[in-house]
């Protein structure tokens, strides 16, 4: 059988030409290429060819398969470069850019900032103290007795390791930032005036008001006569320069085992200025932190000369300010990483 070489070469590249998709592309390839194709329909009747004849035959052949396949390989990239084209998009200089998502500080991030920088104004020095401590700093030291509630394994998260530098007194997560005020104690000798911020542990089931990590921030100023004057004066101004020159003060006795005398300090509600609200739960005041003056046993367990120097110190929690402050009525929201919210600030 005589094959037309030449002329299956121009039929083929015409067909090619013609494909526009990888469908086409396919069919060309099993009518020319493929096990029933043309070129193997070729090669399959060598056998019918005269022997002088079918060296020239079958490099023919050979010929024609390697075009075929030279041009579908061509065609096949052109048709991917031509689709990866109409894939990419025009940048439209004429519209408006896109600007990237620049994060801050979280809002009890800016409360605690904020509450340090107005301390620092009025003398204060920003100072912080270890998560873990010792069971000595945490109850001993602040006055807190043996049989204290406080000191129970359902109040405290207690850790397995043991503090070696203290034998029998164990480690854990601190439950109030006042072992801060030991520690300050007996690093630094007085004059002092110190606020200690820091997370702190309490294994409170987990409601709106509640949460097993929450935030305070510890005040303590140290020095030689200082009365209780000197302690209703300094968180005056602070909560005025806080919440607003017009809210008034009350210090209601109260008891901690490490002040003496104790007081509980409230404000004015700032809503209903003193009115009754939601807020306030119709009292007109907002419970916003403890306080006293320094109890001669913390001086003692900080290894002061007994009677030589007095001092005050406070309290508070930062999501109850927070939540006071801005109207907010859940503590979970604070660490839920709602966007939604925590960009309201």
């Amino acid at each position: 059988m005589e094959w037309q070489f030449d002329k299956i070469e121009k039929e083929a590249q015409a067909e090619l030409e013609a494909v526009n998709g990888q469908g086409g592309l396919e069919a060309f390839r099993i009518k020319y290429l493929g096990r029933k194709g043309i070129v193997q329909e070729i090669f399959s009747s060598l056998g019918s060819v005269s022997a002088e004849e079918k060296p020239r035959v079958g490099k023919q052949a050979n010929d024609l398969r390697n075009k075929l396949a030279s041009i579908l390989e061509e065609k096949t990239l052109q048709l991917r470069a031509e689709t990866s084209k109409e894939t990419q998009y025009t940048l439209d200089h004429s519209l408006p850019g896109v600007a990237p998502s620049i994060g801050h500080a979280h809002i009890l991030s800016q409360t605690i900032d904020e509450i340090c920088s107005l301390f620092e104004k009025l003398g204060f020095t920003v100072q912080d103290g270890p998560e873990i401590e010792t069971e000595f700093n945490n109850f001993t030291a602040l006055n807190i007795p043996i049989d204290h509630p406080s000191r129970d394994s359902f109040d405290t998260f207690y850790l397995e390791a043991e503090d070696r530098s203290n034998k029998g007194r164990y480690l854990l997560l601190r439950s109030h930032t006042s072992p801060g005020q030991v520690r300050i104690l007996k690093q630094f000798p007085p004059p002092l005036a110190v606020i200690i911020p820091g997370k702190v542990y309490r294994p409170d089931a987990v409601d709106a008001s509640h949460s097993f990590m929450f935030h305070q921030i510890e005040g303590l100023l140290v020095d030689r006569d200082v009365k209780f004057s000197d302690l209703k004066g300094l968180l005056t101004v602070f909560c005025q320069r806080l919440f607003g020159k017009d809210i008034k003060m009350r210090f209601r006795p109260h008891f901690f085992p490490f002040t003496e005398p104790s007081a509980e300090v409230d404000i004015s509600c700032y809503i209903c200025k003193g009115k009754g609200c939601s807020v306030c739960g119709r009292k007109g005041w907002l419970e916003i932190m403890g306080s006293g003056m320094v109890h001669p046993k913390v001086f003692e367990a900080a290894g002061y000369p007994k009677g030589k120097y007095t001092g005050l110190a406070f309290g508070l929690g930062v999501e109850r300010i927070t939540m006071l402050k801005y109207g907010i009525n859940d503590i979970r929201i604070f660490f839920e990483n709602d966007k939604r919210f925590l960009e309201q600030f």
